[in-house]
């Protein structure tokens, strides 16, 4: 796929700033790929939507707090933000200003936290040791942050606003937006209704990265974490092959399902899988996402599973509608 073919045009004030209230308020636009039509919803009629043969897969990652505020013993302010873990205590992280801040500096931050910054990494990155008196997760939870993407400004008064209502295990550096519009109302609602199950991708930065390659298939897919439950894989397989539909939220659960349902692929692990127009899914019959950068992976996603034609027709019509784009904007569910 050519990259060109992954940009749109789009007003900088439909960039949401902040989340709307309540979260399944948000506007939903409705694309059913047999019919061709096209219908503008709230996402709370998402319930309508669904039948009771459905499977819902949610991704249940949680936000870390992982944007540190801290200081060199000179008194300079640096700014961290803790990727994604080793496995031997040390961490990849980005910092700022990191010309500044050179293998050797040792940092500090509330809570008892303290940063060894013990080398560079490719791509801008650090490899940092952080440790605290107790545990690391407690440490963050008091001094740290949660990140947000760079193009929302405003400040997030709540934190869990950035958190789906049914996130569980923190580990991801942004979250899976389309679950943002479920409130506790909608899930338990959609609980009585369908079959719901959770697998769980942690979601790193790079999936946002812009492609820059001309071609999608010389761009380096970036590598998650993801892991499921032992019968979940049976559960959504067999119930493709019974004609249940399984309902993805969110490109992240697309990401795991596809990965899956490889015989081959381990219950935990992490996955490259790169989706773009014309990957067969294996898997996934119905699509709820947000509306997504241009250039990125997540869009070559959505256009593989809607098509490439009726993508573009569909954010055009986002876009006439004036729809609210990206993490904290409306949503879209293909069917």
């Amino acid at each position: 796929m050519r990259t060109a073919d992954l940009d749109f045009d789009l007003p900088s004030e439909l960039v949401a700033q902040t989340p709307v209230e309540p979260r399944d308020a948000s506007r939903l636009l409705v694309h059913d790929r047999a019919l061709g039509t096209v219908a503008h919803r709230r996402f709370a009629d998402l319930l309508e939507l669904l039948g009771p043969d459905d499977v819902v897969v949610l991704n249940r990652t949680r936000v870390r707090p992982a944007r540190i505020r801290a200081h060199k013993a000179t008194g300079g302010a640096v700014e961290l933000l803790l990727l994604e873990p080793r496995g031997d205590g040390r961490w990849e992280a980005l910092l700022r200003p990191g010309r500044r801040t050179p293998p050797g500096t040792t940092l500090t931050a509330g809570a008892g936290l303290t940063i060894a910054v013990e080398g560079r990494l490719p791509g801008g990155r650090f490899l940092v040791r952080p440790t605290a008196a107790g545990p690391l997760e407690a440490a963050l939870a008091d001094a740290g942050e949660i990140p947000l993407p760079p193009y929302i400004a405003a400040p997030l008064g709540d934190p869990e606003r950035y958190q789906t209502v049914y996130a569980r295990e923190p580990g991801s550096a942004a979250a899976p937006t389309a679950g943002l519009h479920f409130s506790t109302e909608l899930l338990a609602a959609v609980e009585a209704r369908c079959t719901v199950v959770a697998v769980e991708l942690q979601i790193g930065l790079d999936t946002f990265r812009p492609v820059e390659a001309p071609d999608l298939d010389d761009h380096p897919m970036h590598s998650e974490r993801y892991r499921i439950e032992g019968d979940v894989r049976e559960l959504v397989v067999g119930a493709r092959a019974a004609g249940r539909r399984v309902v993805a939220v969110g490109t992240t659960a697309v990401r795991v399902l596809e990965t899956i349902a490889d015989p081959a692929a381990p219950n935990a692990g992490r996955t490259t899988l790169k989706i773009q127009p014309g990957h067969r899914f294996a898997v996934v019959d119905a699509l709820v996402t947000n509306f997504h950068l241009p250039r990125s992976t997540l869009l070559a996603l959505v256009m593989a599973f809607a098509g490439v034609e009726a993508t573009r027709r569909l954010y055009a019509e986002a876009i006439r509608e004036r729809y609210r784009f990206y993490s904290f904007g409306d949503a879209m569910v293909v069917l």
